[in-house]
């Protein structure tokens, strides 16, 4: 069992909160070495467990939820990592299906904090710049030691921001990678065009390593060749998750495929599907999931194969994907009026969404007022051209975050697409408040889904 090199401070979970957003004000920092230098301080943490790491601009949270949970029933201590919270800071770390405690977060962001304290000291006295140590990068850290504490099996990390120099691939452990898709996000650091993203997300390909290219992998095809000159170079043979009909098969290349059998038709309503991997096909999987979830699963289904190497249980899948939850993703809140929230942040997740959308409530139906928040660093006028087309009504807000596009801003956006704004609202309290006997969609960012959540626990 691992065991911390040195003692750190007991800290209480307000503490530790305040160690972790003091970080934000470092911002994204693409620098590997810091959390490399981190866990070597730590004693590796990392290699106590294996890890599977999980890509993509959308997509990937789904992904690794289902990967967790399909792992978890094969037996297999799982851990899951992900980002950004919905509520609660602990949820970006799982054991064994449920969030870590605040005493556990705590104390593996004091030893995150110590060891970035001693390596900085020991740079200064080399004379060296002392590293800026993010968020991102303490909570990485963080989750290493607990996990490793918790004795895990297997940790899922979800990359917070491309790949290459994401921390999560700062682990020494990765067995298996995949990627969901690629999109044009977090363009400042990962590059101008979908190429150059798809470059900095195929980097966690890596001799060695199993290698899954989800469905938005595939298009335009110069992306696709971006992955696949990657996997060349690694010396690795990719499997690519396909709709069966994709035809994929024809081009020499090592395909796994998902047909849907039903698509739900109501909100909560059954999404059924069969998946064929290279090893195995599993049929008659369910998931009360909208139809988008399709990809995302047989995404997971083929990654935990390429994990274990082998075929899986088919009786404990069934199980491990009916029962995965999926929080903030097409998740009903209240059922009279209907409140529907989904993280869709981009357009690419909200075309997916509202395809998705448009299963339980066809066109021709009346649709319920939308509520919309954005943050300003996201293709805004995108989000909205899509959203303004769906939704004749919109009420707009802001979120607490101070990424977050004005709610005045957002509505002047949707007036002008021609959308009716029915109201603005400082904050997402105020505007739940003031729309609580109306049915309402709830979309245009994970931090909307967030605090939304937050006021129905």
């Amino acid at each position: 069992m691992y065991q911390l090199p040195f003692e750190v401070p007991k800290i209480s979970y307000e503490e530790a909160l305040a160690i972790v957003r003091g970080a934000l004000r470092f911002g994204i920092e693409p620098l590997l070495e810091t959390v490399e230098d981190m866990l070597a301080e730590l004693g590796d943490p990392d290699l106590a467990f294996e890890c599977v790491q999980i890509a993509g601009t959308n997509g990937k949270t789904s992904t690794s939820r289902y990967a967790a949970a399909i792992l978890a029933g094969e037996g297999l201590r799982t851990a899951l990592y992900t980002s950004p919270e919905l509520v609660s800071y602990t949820e970006r770390m799982e054991v064994a299906g449920d969030p870590v405690s605040e005493e556990a977060f705590a104390h593996g962001v004091s030893a995150a904090h110590v060891a970035g304290e001693r390596v900085n000291a020991r740079r200064s006295a080399q004379g060296l710049r002392p590293y800026d140590i993010t968020e991102f990068d303490t909570l990485t850290v963080a989750a290493m030691v607990v996990f490793a504490e918790a004795g895990v099996d297997v940790a899922v990390l979800e990359c917070g921001m491309g790949g290459r120099w994401d921390a999560t691939s700062a682990a020494k452990s990765i067995r298996a990678v995949a990627v969901t898709g690629i999109g044009l996000d977090h363009m400042r650091i990962l590059g101008d065009t979908l190429e150059e993203i798809a470059g900095e997300k195929a980097a966690i390909i890596k001799p060695g390593r199993a290698c899954v290219l989800g469905t938005g992998t595939a298009d335009p095809r110069s992306v696709e060749d971006v992955f696949l000159e990657q996997a060349r170079a690694a010396g690795v043979t990719p499997v690519l998750v396909r709709p069966d009909a994709a035809g994929e098969k024809d081009a020499g290349l090592t395909v796994a495929s998902f047909r849907v059998t039903k698509v739900p038709r109501r909100l909560g309503g059954p999404l059924e599907l069969d998946v064929t991997t290279p090893r195995a096909t599993y049929p008659e999987l369910a998931a009360l999931k909208p139809s988008y979830q399709a990809q995302n699963i047989a995404c997971a289904v083929t990654l935990a194969e390429g994990y274990l190497g082998r075929e899986l249980d088919a009786e404990a899948l069934f199980t491990s994907i009916v029962q995965c939850p999926t929080p903030g993703r097409f998740q009903l809140l209240r059922p009279e009026p209907p409140l529907l929230i989904d993280a869709c942040h981009n357009p690419q997740s909200v075309e997916t969404f509202l395809s998705a959308l448009e299963d339980v409530l066809p066109e021709g139906e009346p649709r319920p007022l939308l509520l919309a928040a954005v943050l300003a660093d996201k293709d805004v006028r995108g989000i909205v051209d899509l959203l303004s087309g769906a939704f004749p009504r919109v009420a707009v807000t802001q979120t607490a975050s101070p990424r977050a596009l004005p709610a005045s801003e957002l509505a002047e956006l949707f007036a002008a697409a021609g959308t009716e704004v029915t109201g603005t609202y400082p904050t997402v309290e105020a505007a739940a408040s003031a729309l609580c006997g109306e049915s309402c969609v709830a979309c245009g960012s994970i931090t909307l889904a967030g605090e939304l959540a937050g006021l129905f626990r």
